[in-house]
């Protein structure tokens, strides 16, 4: 009877080239953190942790007896039922359903127009629209303050001139649409041009097409050219919709001149400043932020989700 050995397993040698490549993946993941370090620090220091220092805030409560105190979440509880934020809150939620769209849709109006090709001198329409976007808010807020002014500014004049009584704009009741106009016509370039380099960029074989088709102007701008600016248009948006929640500046220059019309909590954002800086309540103050900023963080991702989805 004759035995056999199992056969007994020779180790194959590693190949000295997967070795190799294993090395340098390795080595090109930590070349990649290292390129991504620069960024990754200043992201941690000017977003991050501003974020976490508020939100620490919000969870203390200054008192006179006992100083600086954990409250967890009772700040939150006391703005939920402040009613002087969420009269802000609903102010600036009308002043985003309505300038908003208006803005938008003079922005698209320019483009398709600068678009056309019809008209004369386009770089310097294009120009001119978008210089407002170059004036700071602060003196954009100062000019069209000093105008709308009844006693002081340009209507003041017009009445004193035409011995007429022409509506005074920085009144409680017109106040908010006065604002509305500033900002469009801060940003309504902006929003132009991008719209227009949206607009530059659609294949010219789509136009011809249409055009042997014998497609309408009015025809190309609804079936090629509106989507084909369709993501622009859901960006666009966005930026509006943070900015119209981030409304301060124009609010906060103009309350000198309008002081019955402007509260100091006309704005969520202007009634955070307030209570932070007049008040010294940093730790309420710290709430109110981080609600507004949970607020436009969840606008702002339905209005993308819907945007995209019906993009695709």
């Amino acid at each position: 009877m004759t035995t056999t050995s199992p056969p007994i397993a020779i180790p194959r040698p590693a190949r000295p080239g997967r070795r190799a490549s294993s090395a340098r993946a390795a080595g090109g993941r930590w070349t990649g953190w290292a390129f991504l370090a620069p960024f990754a620090v200043v992201f941690a220091l000017v977003f991050i942790a501003p974020i976490v220092y508020a939100l620490w805030l919000s969870l203390f409560r200054n008192q006179l007896v006992g100083g600086n105190a954990f409250v967890g979440l009772e700040n939150y509880v006391a703005a939920f039922g402040d009613g002087a934020f969420w009269a802000g809150v609903v102010r600036v939620a009308l002043f985003l359903l309505i300038q908003v769209p208006i803005m938008l849709f003079l922005s698209l109006l320019v483009a398709l127009a600068l678009d056309s090709g019809r008209l004369y001198g386009t770089g310097f329409f294009r120009l001119s629209i978008f210089l407002p976007y170059a004036v700071p808010a602060v003196v954009a807020a100062l000019m069209w303050g000093f105008m709308y002014g009844t006693r002081f500014g340009l209507v003041g004049n017009l009445n004193d001139l035409l011995g007429i009584q022409l509506p005074d704009l920085l009144s409680p009741s017109l106040v908010l649409a006065s604002i509305g106009n500033i900002v469009t016509w801060e940003f309504l370039g902006y929003n132009m041009l991008i719209f227009y380099s949206a607009l530059r960029v659609i294949p010219t074989s789509l136009y011809e097409a249409a055009a042997i088709d014998g497609a309408s102007q009015f025809r190309i701008i609804r079936a090629i050219k509106l989507p084909a600016i369709r993501g622009s248009l859901v960006v666009a948006t966005i930026f509006s919709i943070i900015g119209s929640f981030q409304l301060f500046n124009e609010p906060s220059i103009m309350q000198s001149l309008a002081p019955n019309a402007i509260t100091t909590s006309f704005t969520p954002n202007l009634y955070a400043y307030n209570l932070a800086f007049a008040g010294q309540q940093l730790n309420y103050s710290a709430t109110v932020a981080i609600i507004m900023g949970v607020i436009t963080m969840v606008i702002a991702y339905v209005v993308q989700l819907r945007g995209m989805r019906r993009a695709d």
